[in-house]
Order: C-alpha cells, then sequence, then structure tokens
C-alpha cells in the first residue's frame, strides 16, 4: 500500500507517494487547485498503486475542494493534524521547508502511526453548512464586543455617571441602546459623540445579524441532529459546534477516537504507586469547549448528574478531575447522537454543490 501525503495551498498542491511499509519515497507531483489538477491527481495516484490512501493535513479552508473530489472519486482519504506533521518534520534528519518536505511529513506521520489512528475525511454537507454559519456567528460577536468596548471608552468621556450605570453586557439590550442613542443626541455635532452614535448603529446592526444567525442555527440543528437539542445542556449553538467541529461522526470508528478529538479522553500519567489521569490538552478545543459547557450545566440541575460528580469526588478526585471522567461519558453519548441516521434534508435549507463530482 501507498501514503500520499498532501501539503495543500491557495493556488496549488504538492503531493508525493511513500511506501507504507518501508516508508520509502515513490514519487512526487504538483498539481493546480482546481478541478482538472484534481483529476491529474486521480489519475496519477491510480498508475503508483492499486492500494492506497491520501493523508491531506487538516486545514480545511485550503484542503476542502481537494478533499470532496478524492471523496467523490471514490479514493480513501484521512486528516492529518498539523501538529503531527511538525512532530513528523523535527524527526527527520532533513533540515528546511518546502512543499515537497511539508508532504513527506504529513505521509510519514501516517505511515509512522498506522492508518487506522486517523480520521477519516467525510462528507457531511448539511454539518458544513452549520459550521459556516456557526463560525460567522461567532467572528460577528467577536467584532461587536470590540466595537462594544470602544463605545464604553467614549461614553466614559462623554458621560461617565451613565457609562458607570450600563450593565457589564448590556448593550446588546434594545432598551439600554434606546437610552445611550438618548444621552448621545444631546451633544449635537461633539465629534466623540458622532463617533459614538456610529459605533452604537454598528452595535444594533450587528446584534440584529446575530440573533438572525441563531434562529437560522436553530431551525438547522433542528431539522438535522433534533436528538442533541433533547440533551440536556445542549443548546443551539453548542449543538451547532458539535455538528460543525465533528464534520460526521462516520469518521471515526469508535466513540474512543471522537473522545481523542474532542480533547475528552484522559491521558495516563502514573508512575510507581501513583495512579492518575492528566488533562488531554490537544485535540479540537471547540468541542471540547461545547462538551465543558454540557457537563457544567448537568452538574449544576440533574441530580443523576450530580450524583455522579459527587460520588467521583469521594473516591478522591478534584472536582475538575471528576468533570473531565464525566465529559468522557458525554463523548460516548454525543457520538452516538451524532452517529444516528440524520433527518432527511429540506432542499430549501440545504442547497450547496459540491465541485468534483463529475470524477470517476
Amino acid at each position: 500500500m501507498i501514503v500520499i501525503g498532501a501539503d495543500t495551498h491557495k493556488r496549488t498542491h504538492m503531493l508525493l507517494g511513500v511506501d507504507a511499509g518501508t516508508g520509502e519515497v515513490s514519487q512526487s507531483k504538483q498539481i493546480n487547485a482546481s478541478d482538472d489538477g484534481h483529476r491529474d491527481a486521480v489519475r496519477w495516484a491510480r498508475e503508483l498503486d492499486s492500494e492506497r490512501v491520501w493523508a491531506i493535513e487538516d486545514c480545511r479552508h485550503v484542503s476542502r475542494r481537494l478533499e470532496q473530489a478524492l471523496l467523490a472519486a471514490g479514493e480513501r482519504v484521512v486528516r492529518v493534524p498539523p501538529k503531527m506533521m511538525g512532530q513528523t518534520r523535527r524527526a527527520e534528519r532533513q533540515s528546511g521547508k518546502s512543499d515537497e518536505i511539508d508532504a513527506l511529513a504529513v505521509a510519514r506521520a501516517v505511515v509512522k502511526d498506522g492508518v487506522e489512528r486517523f480520521p477519516s475525511a467525510y462528507l457531511d454537507e448539511r454539518a458544513m453548512e452549520i459550521r459556516l454559519l456557526s463560525d460567522h456567528r461567532d467572528q460577528l460577536v467577536t467584532e461587536r464586543t470590540r466595537i462594544q468596548n470602544r463605545l464604553r471608552w467614549h461614553l466614559l468621556q462623554l458621560c461617565p455617571a451613565l457609562e458607570a450605570q450600563l450593565p457589564q453586557a448590556g448593550l446588546t439590550r434594545q432598551a439600554v441602546q434606546e437610552r445611550i442613542a438618548r444621552r448621545l443626541r444631546t451633544f449635537g455635532d461633539d465629534t466623540r459623540a458622532r463617533v459614538a452614535r456610529e459605533q452604537l448603529s454598528r452595535v444594533r446592526a450587528l446584534t440584529h445579524q446575530i440573533n438572525g444567525l441563531e434562529r437560522e442555527l436553530q431551525r438547522l440543528v433542528a431539522a438535522h441532529r433534533p436528538a442533541l437539542l433533547a440533551e440536556q445542556g445542549c443548546g443551539a449553538l453548542i449543538a451547532a459546534t458539535l455538528i460543525g467541529r465533528t464534520a460526521g461522526a462516520e469518521r471515526f470508528p469508535s466513540d474512543s477516537h471522537f473522545a481523542r478529538q474532542a480533547g475528552a479522553a484522559p491521558i495516563p500519567v502514573s508512575s510507581g504507586r501513583v495512579d492518575r489521569h492528566r488533562l488531554h490538552r490537544g485535540g479540537d478545543r471547540q468541542l471540547n469547549r461545547a462538551l465543558h459547557m454540557i457537563a457544567i450545566t448537568k452538574a449544576r440541575i440533574d441530580p443523576e448528574t450530580r450524583a455522579y460528580v459527587e460520588r467521583k469526588r469521594a473516591e478522591g478526585k478534584t472536582r475538575r478531575e471528576a468533570l473531565r471522567c464525566l465529559k468522557r461519558h458525554l463523548a460516548r453519548k454525543i457520538h452516538r447522537l451524532l452517529a444516528m441516521p440524520a433527518a432527511d434534508p429540506d432542499p430549501a435549507q440545504f442547497n450547496i454543490a459540491i465541485s468534483g463530482r463529475c470524477l470517476t
């Protein structure tokens, strides 16, 4: 079998084949990041070996079209975390950096650890749409926060008494916005007040967009994975993170693989008579955050979960260690819910064209 490492870029991709048994390099090829280039890559790979697997660095923005084309052509594709590629490069005797060296590092990371250790790429277009909208909402929230902070500094100069009375996270409420707008109108053509009015207008516009995206995500998640919303502590935004960041639970052979991806699988750090585990700081931190939010919510309001945490505390674990145990159990349950057959898509909601479907 041959492992084909791919170093992906915006305009071109570098491909390099490595023998899965010996790690020896066979051939390399640079292709254009286009449909014609993807077809050339498939034809080239089929001439190398009848049994092959593609190893692609997990940077979805530049590798997505190549992944789609390969999967549509019936190829097997696995995703390699960027940090593993860096570890492989440091272990190589050859120094320096080039596209070919990077493609070799991706391939040898798979050869070293074994193909089965890596999550397979999987086409889940509805999950991708949910992730895009969720990421867009998060970016708008970040932008709104920056504008709110600048607005507060202007209000501190214009009317410090009003700024002191504003709640910490209350600038998104309509009543508070109206109050600020009325006060700013009293300053007439003052330059600072004019800038503050423009910032307030931008906060209002962003709030309207954010609320609209949240309602849309609620509809999409309810149509795609309604069982997630029924899980206590899992609202629409957390469910959207779980769906989007997982990118198809089918690509994980078991819940253990999913837990490792989510950073919820504990790492043993036993020594001598000390037998314990520590936090796994790897994996997808957004997935881990979503599991953590569900865990702390259930530990607060669910009697059975609270009893489980207390039982772990009685065993000598700290509260953080007990929550880590709970997150591992939640990873098993969430993986099962995500792997359930999805609801039938509504063409009006999900209408994404996949490029590269013509490959055979």
